[in-house]
């Protein structure tokens, strides 16, 4: 079935309404997910450790189980059509940067007993959201970002233990479609960012981090703005709008991926500071200190992307970062009425 490739028009009207099972729905991009699925008229089933943390599940059907044991994965996929498998143990660089086989052991275990469930139940179709941290560190050491293609994966070189565990899970999905036995979906994400996404506990992302910070000096009267690295480290990002519309677009697609979901414009950490200080009308001095940093600069190239899907991200970046510092911020201010000690 052909995609429509103009983004205001709906999908095709002759796919009936699905059975879904987000895995990971109470996540930040999962939850934004079953709202789109249930305002396209799908029945959804969600799974997680845990609740959305910031408003009520959308899903018909939502079960707090660890998918790290095999009865609950193959108790979800009974009944369902199609998967979106999002579940997963991460975070963003503080959190990647030690926990290496924590992640490899829990996504591993996930992983593997989603896809045996979904095989088992004859799962119609099955969507895995792999990472940009799989391709090669050797190709991201520059200052001046590589776009890289979907084919520069090999020689592989992932970056740590997430990024080789979403490798090994890429080649699970394509054996089981080249068996015949699962009809699957890759999608690598870039970064993805927005509201209602995790801004403290040590799992945030750099959007949601720098924000935090921002609003804090704010309320409380700062005047320095914490960067990990020189700042020059330079990232392609993904608004969650975006996020959700390419995934809903890959999986009503024909194409098995894998394929990017990322902007193809870089930018870096340095400039988000510079940007997000802006939107908060506040100057404060940025102070480079030592801390994780990941590989130097990746870039999305969404030629691929394009030509598959008829369509790619382009939600303006200042936008989407207005939108997250604003959220952020009005977090940062009820945390701090309700009595919260900022740590860093």
């Amino acid at each position: 079935m052909a995609i429509i490739a103009d983004k205001e028009t709906q999908y095709s009207s002759s796919l009936a309404k699905m059975r879904i099972l987000v895995t990971g729905a109470g996540g930040f991009i999962g939850h934004h997910l079953v709202r789109k699925l249930k305002e396209d008229g799908h029945w959804v089933r969600g799974v997680d450790l845990k609740l959305p943390p910031w408003c009520d599940t959308k899903a018909d059907d939502f079960h707090l189980l660890d998918l790290r044991e095999p009865a609950m994965a193959f108790a979800m996929t009974e009944g369902v059509s199609w998967v979106y498998h999002l579940a997963a143990d991460m975070g963003g660089m503080g959190y990647l940067s030690k926990a290496h086989a924590q992640m490899i052991r829990n996504n591993t275990l996930i992983d593997i007993n989603v896809i045996v469930a979904a095989t088992k139940h004859k799962v119609q179709r099955f969507l895995f959201t792999s990472s940009a941290c799989v391709y090669p560190c050797y190709l991201q050491q520059d200052d001046e970002p590589t776009s890289l293609k979907e084919s520069d994966t090999y020689p592989a070189d992932p970056q740590g233990m997430y990024g080789w565990e979403k490798l090994h899970m890429e080649h699970l999905c394509k054996s089981h479609r080249d068996a015949g036995w699962l009809d699957t979906r890759i999608t690598r994400f870039q970064n993805v960012y927005g509201s209602e996404e995790t801004w403290r506990g040590g799992r945030e992302k750099v959007i949601a981090a720098l924000s935090r910070k921002i609003a804090v000096a704010k309320f409380m009267g700062g005047n320095e703005l914490k960067i990990w690295g020189d700042g020059k480290q330079s990232r392609s990002f993904l608004y969650i709008d975006d996020c959700i519309e390419g995934l809903v677009r890959m999986m009503h697609s024909d194409f098995p991926g894998p394929i990017n979901l990322g902007s193809a414009r870089a930018v870096t950490v340095n400039w988000l500071a510079d940007t997000l200080m802006d939107i908060a009308g506040v100057e404060l001095e940025k102070v480079h200190v030592d801390g994780p940093e990941g590989v130097r600069a990746r870039q999305s190239d969404n030629t691929l992307c394009q030509e598959k899907l008829g369509w790619e991200p382009t939600y303006p970046m200042e936008k989407g970062l207005a939108a997250t510092y604003l959220w952020t911020e009005q977090q940062v201010r009820n945390a701090l009425e309700d009595g919260w000690t900022p740590q860093s």
